[in-house]
């Protein structure tokens, strides 16, 4: 039996190259070609298949030597290839380098070895991005290393400019391997990532398109007529495709035994092949969604509860207590459960102090190290899963620990490895296995023979009548506080304690949840070597000429202030305002500064239901001073530059407040760098590097505006600490650092925004390090009972108590507010 499968590798010299960019969009691209693209993913990698079933309509598959077997690879390939239809063309996307395989096993499990295996043509993706003529030698050296592997062709990513990708196209000529495509730096298509990698495309609203941008680029810079040729250039392969009624036998059943699968946003790891295989095996399978069904399907006989990140979605997981109280009786009355890694933590009594099943006499928690790594397992005695001294293969993935690790009867026994001891792993009983262990089914069929087996010998569940929480247990609920006295002078930091003084976890006030850099940490300390002089104008001069280098504008248009807050009261006292207006709901200060200096200002209100954006046609046309938040606190609302361009006229000045601006990924719509005439930019330091305390911040304009302000600065009022700090965070060393803070803030933000999605909690769309959001009077209280303060809203014109400012924290400390907040709105410890 021979079978002709057009098919190629996307591979790469190592991570961070771009083979799931490549991969993922030559598979959207062939698609909308009209062609049946079967899409395959090289090792134990879960997330990339996910983006090429959304690429291609048809499940990703995983090719894993180490996992099932090198003789599985061509069949499974074959099976993904005409499952559930018969496939045009197969795209497999690599792992890590070309090369990179099981450390110690000599390249084993690697793309090249899955290459060679499949007899497949591999296209090279090179990050051209800091290289040029070497990028020959690198596409040289990969193709002449191993002659079993053939490189077909190469695609050039993160290309600079036509220029630089020409003088590597010239240099890759050389090797005689075609050039088929050449793609630009874009980052509108990149997935984001988190703690274990790429964002899953089930978590991600803007996947889908995303995902129709990258295809059409494709489609346009890569010859996908050539990439066609490649693959159609592969050898027939001569082993029969595999076959799920093959590896296992129908169970005997008067009925197809029911199995829960878990699935949704927060399990999304599961191989194709596992259900596959359970419905060979006569098993019906029905999808779960923990996060949302609030109960077990009816009938239920058996429970498989796969991978995912329960940690990001453990405030929706917390808050459906009726399923958790379902599932723990199921697995109590001995229906046949098999959980893998996030399954383990679901069924512990806690993840992270967030309340889960309870099934398992354990805790888990985030870790701080990564655990990554192919084991080996062996069962010691019988298990619902596993026989006595047999041994499976598998991997682990997770960055979570389990306390206890083990429980009297283990579900596997890791064997050591080089850099991982022997070490017992899970709970197992008869109709119980639970463990970090993920396994392919597809390579241990009789595991799936198993559990199939018990389900059908147990009796269909039937949920026990739930018993009600006694009312004692429950607090009263803190009064609704009244609004301070002056709201326009409230702040976030006085919200951080409770009323006793105790502090509170910190999401009222908008500061980076981090450490200092120690360089900065350095020019701070250095700076008290200057304290005992005034900060001479040379100093003031030195600090401005720096900023304005950061800016690229003359330092003529730069003037320091001691923050933001200054800035505001300078502009205030500029001028004697005839006509002042804010735009709100925005940061109070202007509203304060102008009325100390005895021309309160007009408001134009920004409504909820248009998105809080900005209408330049709503303000008056008296108005001679306009100050406009851009991204705004508290509504996270970036407006786009040309509507703040649009707001300026002869006689009138716009005050821009960027407090926030270099605080997300992509500030297209800044005006810090340009010259606009009547308009002036604010800028702070206090957010993204945390130090509120150092009150440094800047102003950039005319030079003739700034030295307007320039005359009402009062003497010395920006400290030589100030100074000092200016200096450092407009270095090379602080711009490398910023782009690494703006990438943690845009990551962290998505795992605050999904929760509150999840919750059903309205929110602002943005991407400031704060949300906005709508979860009702009297939430904002609770929390403070819960032990977290955000910042109240109704300080803010335009906005009242159901409206709360949460900031962006790391996702260890989000996930905590979110278990607060799940309790609060599914009536628990409220009413």
């Amino acid at each position: 039996m021979s079978t002709h499968l057009p098919r190629l590798v996307v591979a790469a010299p190592a991570s961070g190259h771009g083979k799931t960019t490549v991969a993922t969009g030559l598979m959207a691209a062939l698609a909308r070609r009209g062609l049946e693209v079967s899409g395959h993913k090289v090792g134990p990698d879960y997330i990339d298949p996910g983006y090429h079933a959304l690429a291609t309509g048809r499940p990703g598959r995983n090719l894993d030597p180490h996992l099932v077997g090198e003789e599985r690879i061509v069949p499974l390939l074959l099976h993904g290839a005409r499952t559930p239809r018969p496939a045009d063309v197969a795209v497999v996307e690599g792992v890590m380098g070309l090369f990179d395989g099981q450390i110690g096993g000599d390249g084993f499990s690697s793309t090249a070895h899955v290459a060679t295996l499949t007899a497949s043509p591999v296209v090279l993706v090179v990050d051209i991005s800091s290289a040029s003529r070497t990028i020959g030698a690198v596409v040289a050296g990969l193709a002449g290393h191993d002659p079993g592997v053939r490189v077909a062709g190469v695609v050039l990513n993160k290309a600079g400019s036509p220029r630089h990708a020409d003088e590597v196209r010239r240099a890759v000529a050389a090797t005689g391997i075609p050039v088929l495509g050449v793609l630009g730096r874009d980052d509108a298509i990149v997935a984001p990532s988190r703690h274990l990698g790429l964002v899953p495309a089930a978590e991600r609203a803007d996947a889908a398109t995303s995902l129709e941008r990258l295809a059409a680029q494709v489609a346009e810079r890569i010859d996908l007529d050539a990439v066609l040729e490649i693959a159609r250039g592969a050898a027939p392969l001569a082993v029969p495709a595999w076959e799920p009624a093959a590896a296992v036998e129908p169970v005997a059943a008067a009925a197809r035994p029911k199995v829960a699968v878990a699935g949704g946003r927060a399990f999304t790891f599961t191989y194709a092949e596992t259900t596959e295989l359970l419905e060979a095996a006569g098993c019906e399978v029905v999808v779960l969604d923990p996060t949302r069904d609030t109960g077990l399907p009816p009938g239920t006989q058996g429970l498989y509860l796969g991978g995912g990140f329960p940690e990001v979605h453990a405030a929706a997981l917390s808050r459906n207590a009726a399923l958790r109280d379902d599932l723990r009786a199921a697995v109590a009355a001995g229906v046949p459960t098999v959980a893998e890694c996030a399954g383990l933590l679901y069924l512990c009594g806690t993840l992270d102090h967030a309340p889960m099943v309870g099934a398992l006499p354990a805790t888990a928690a985030m870790a701080p190290r990564l655990t990554l790594a192919y084991r080996s397992a062996t069962s010691e005695v019988a298990t619902l899963l596993g026989r006595p001294g047999e041994t499976v293969t598998g991997h682990e993935f997770h960055r979570t620990r389990v306390t206890p690790a083990a429980g009297g009867t283990p579900g596997w026994v890791l064997e050591p490895t080089a850099s991982h001891p022997r070490t017992e792993d899970g709970y197992a009983s008869p109709t119980l296995h639970a463990s970090y262990l993920h396994v392919h089914w597809a390579g241990h069929p009789h595991l799936a023979q198993r559990f199939a087996a018990a389900a059908a010998a147990t009796a269909p569940y039937s949920p026990v009548a739930p018993v009600a929480a006694p009312a004692a247990g429950v607090p009263a609920a803190a009064p609704h506080d009244a609004p301070p006295a002056d709201p326009l002078r409230h702040h976030g930091d006085t919200e951080t304690s409770a009323a006793d003084g105790t502090p509170l976890a910190d999401f009222a006030v908008n500061t980076y949840d981090g450490p200092r850099p120690p360089w900065l940490t350095a020019a701070l300390l250095g700076s008290l070597d200057d304290v005992g002089a005034y900060p001479d104008a040379a100093r003031v001069r030195v600090a401005e000429e720096a900023l304005a280098r950061r800016h690229g504008r003359p330092a003529e248009e730069v003037l320091a202030t001691a923050g933001a807050a200054e800035a505001f009261t300078l502009v205030a006292r500029a001028r004697l305002w005839r006509h002042p207006v804010v735009v709100h709901p925005q940061f109070t200060e202007p509203d304060v500064a102008l009325a100390a200096a005895g021309t309160p200002a007009r408001h134009v209100l920004l409504r909820a239901e248009d998105g809080f954006a900005l209408d330049p046609s709503r303000v008056p046309d008296e108005a001679d001073l306009v100050v406009v938040g851009n991204p705004t606190n508290p509504t996270g609302r970036v407006h786009p530059a040309v509507d703040l361009r649009a707001l300026t006229r002869p006689g009138r000045l716009v005050v821009v407040d960027e407090a926030f601006m270099d605080a997300i990924a992509q500030p297209r719509h800044a005006l810090a760098d340009a010259e606009v005439p009547g308009l002036v930019v604010l800028r702070s330091l206090t957010k993204l590097w945390g130090i509120p305390g150092v009150r440094a911040g800047y102003v950039l304009g005319e030079p003739a505006v700034l030295e307007q302000l320039r005359a009402v600065q009062t003497p010395w009022s920006v400290s030589s600490t100030a100074l000092a700090a200016m200096r450092a965070c407009a270095s090379d060393e602080a711009v490398v650092e910023a782009a690494e803070r703006v990438r943690r803030l845009a990551t962290w933000r998505g795992v605050l925004v999904a929760g509150l999605d999840e919750l059903g909690v309205p929110h602002v769309p943005g991407h400031a390090p704060f949300v906005l959001a709508r979860p009702g009077a009297g939430v904002r209280e609770e929390l403070r009972r819960h032990g977290h303060a955000v910042r109240r809203a109704d300080t803010f014109p335009g906005l009242d108590a159901s409206w709360v400012r949460i900031a962006v924290r790391s996702p260890e400390r989000t996930r905590s507010l979110l278990t607060a907040l799940a309790s609060i709105t599914s009536g628990v410890g409220a009413r």
